[in-house]
C-alpha cells in the first residue's frame, strides 16, 4: 500500500509483482552487457546477435511499460493506453524522472524498434542505441527500486 500523489487516498501497489519485474530486467541487462562488441562485421556474420538484441530490448521495453500502468493505476488512477505514453505517466506519478522517461520514449520509436529498423540498412548505429537502453533501463531498475522502498513497504512475495 502507498498513497496516491495528493496523499489523500491509499493505493495497492502489488510490490512483488514490481519486484519480480525488476529482477527480470536485470538479468536482461546483464545478457546485453554479456554479448560484448556490436559493430557492423559481427552484426553481419551473425545475425543471431542482433535477433537477441531486438528481443531483450522488447523484453525490457515491456516489463518497464507493465511496471508503468501497474504504478499509474494505482498512484495516478489512470492506465496509460501505450507502453511510450506509460513512461511520461510514470514521471507523473513520481516513479522516474522526466529526463529518464524521455529517455526510454524516443521520439523515433522504442529501442528494439530502431534496432530492427537498423539491423539490414545502418548496421553501425546498433552499437549505441544498445549502450543508450543499456543505461537507460539500467537507470529505470535503479529508480523504481528506489520508489518501491519509498512507497511500496513491505515484500509482499
Amino acid at each position: 500500500m502507498t498513497t496516491s500523489r495528493a496523499g489523500a487516498v491509499p493505493v495497492a501497489v502489488d510490490r512483488a509483482s514490481i519486484e519480480h519485474r525488476l529482477l527480470t530486467m536485470r538479468k536482461s541487462v546483464v545478457q546485453l552487457d554479456s554479448l560484448g562488441a556490436l559493430d557492423s562485421a559481427r552484426l553481419e556474420s551473425d545475425p543471431g546477435t542482433g535477433l537477441a538484441l531486438e528481443r531483450v530490448l522488447a523484453l525490457l521495453h515491456d516489463l518497464a511499460a507493465a511496471i508503468n500502468r501497474h504504478v499509474c493505476a494505482g498512484v495516478l488512477g489512470e492506465t496509460p493506453q501505450t507502453p511510450a505514453a506509460s513512461f511520461g505517466a510514470a514521471a507523473r506519478a513520481g516513479l522516474i524522472d522526466g529526463g529518464l522517461a524521455a529517455a526510454l520514449a524516443p521520439a523515433d520509436g522504442p529501442h528494439h524498434v530502431l534496432v530492427q529498423l537498423r539491423l539490414d540498412t545502418e548496421p553501425g548505429e546498433i552499437a549505441a542505441i544498445v549502450s543508450a537502453a543499456r543505461s537507460g533501463y539500467r537507470e529505470y531498475v535503479r529508480q523504481v527500486t528506489h520508489w518501491i522502498t519509498a512507497n511500496a513497504p513491505g515484500r509482499t512475495g
